[in-house]
């Protein structure tokens, strides 16, 4: 959906070609498509498991399903079905997560059934609200400035004990481990929006049906779905980490607590068994209810519907939606993010709320975090639509633009 008015506009016929200097592009025509030839060398640096990656875009042998030939980059042209390279056997680890992954996504939903069963005719507790807002910010944060911006994209370096707390309190989001949180981000910005992708909402194509089934795949059915995305191959860095092997290892345990946590302030608040119910299912289960959709809202309705004022890379369509910027502290800005990924700030424009941005400036000026990419004016008008830009993003070398101002700035903007 190139341009800047597509609010939820599908794009028909051919995207816009890359103008990542990268990839050798040769057009042959419509049916035959295009074919691309990549330097895995020339890798960006905000993403440490890229060049695997890009190997694997290339069409050289991968183990499991996340391999993607040559042929299905070469002839993907925006529009069409993504192809599946074949259906793997299921094995008994395989339904074992299907079924754990069920668990994670229905217990919350149903438990906020419950909460609402509860709440009506009583009216809910102040104590359950301001319980379920500070769980909601502390795990929100905890993905969006922690797995996101620092694990993932490394936008910021922060101390050692903020870096594991972070990564703690992210793990109590339910929503997974953080070495596969950082290992599947960053194989859904390597392919973004093409096959390869893990979630993106125009896997069965951009006609009507499709992109309804899309956007329930995107939203939830991915999770559902033998897509391995291997750790060693898209973060190496994490699986090299002691302190973060260890947290992905403790993730059923901080669950447990994320859980638990609630329900004990609720008892030493209300002083009875009602109060740590209560506490549980409104601070516990439903905020991990609303916390997993806003974020899979991202995954989904973030690249369909909303405005996309900066350019990005070929088939990338992230849109901005405006909606969610408040609930999903800042990551809905998702246009901006995907523009550019390392950046720390994602509601980069006057009036558009980023909490998260918010935090890591407290974080840098406590001395906690360093090195902050926040945004430079110069580069952000460069990357604006109508700037006489092509409409795929900047090209790269090394992972920085062969033209104009450097990628980020350690100066707040």
């Amino acid at each position: 959906m190139p341009g800047n008015d597509g609010c939820g506009a599908i794009a028909s016929g051919r995207l816009e070609p890359p103008a990542d200097t990268r990839n050798a592009i040769k057009w042959h025509g419509r049916q035959s498509g295009l074919s691309i030839q990549r330097n895995p060398l020339a890798l960006p640096r905000a993403y440490p498991g890229l060049a695997d990656a890009m190997l694997c875009g290339s069409g050289i042998a991968q183990k499991g399903t996340t391999a993607m030939t040559g042929q299905q980059a070469a002839h993907y042209e925006g529009t069409e079905p993504f192809l599946d390279g074949g259906t793997p056997s299921r094995t008994v680890a395989n339904a074992v997560q299907v079924v754990v992954t069920l668990a994670i996504v229905t217990v919350p939903f149903a438990g906020l059934g419950v909460a609402v069963w509860l709440a009506w005719g009583h009216g809910l507790g102040l104590a359950d609200v301001l319980l379920a807002v500070a769980f909601y910010l502390v795990t929100g944060l905890g993905v969006t400035v922690g797995f996101h911006r620092l694990l993932t994209h490394r936008s910021f370096t922060a101390a050692p004990a903020l870096r594991a707390a972070l990564a703690i309190v992210g793990s109590m989001s339910f929503e997974g481990d953080v070495i596969g949180w950082v290992a599947i981000h960053r194989r859904h910005h390597a392919f973004t929006d093409r096959p390869g992708d893990p979630h993106s909402p125009y896997r069965y194509g951009t006609h009507l049906p499709g992109q309804l089934r899309g956007l329930a795949h995107a939203h939830v059915g991915w999770l559902l779905r033998d897509d391995p995305t291997p750790a060693a191959r898209y973060a190496p860095d994490m699986t090299e980490d002691p302190a973060m092997r260890a947290i992905s290892a403790a993730f059923p345990v901080l669950c447990a607590v994320s859980l638990g946590l609630p329900f004990g302030l609720g008892w030493v608040i209300g002083g009875s068994w009602h109060g740590a119910l209560t506490a549980l299912l409104w601070a516990g289960l439903v905020r991990v209810t609303v916390l997993q959709h806003v974020t899979w809202s991202v995954n989904s309705l973030c690249h369909v519907i909303g405005a996309r004022p900066f350019t990005t890379r070929r088939y990338d369509r992230a849109t901005n939606l405006w909606p969610l910027a408040l609930l999903s502290l800042g990551e809905s800005w998702h246009n901006m993010h995907h523009s550019d990924p390392a950046c720390a700030r994602h509601g980069a424009d006057p009036g558009q709320v980023d909490v998260s941005a918010a935090v890591i400036r407290v974080f840098e000026r406590l001395g906690w975090a360093t090195g902050v990419h926040w945004p430079v004016p110069a580069r952000l008008e460069g990357r604006r639509r109508g700037q006489g830009q092509a409409q795929s993003r900047p090209a790269l070398h090394d992972g920085r633009p062969s033209a104009g101002p450097a990628t980020a700035t350690s100066t707040p903007s």
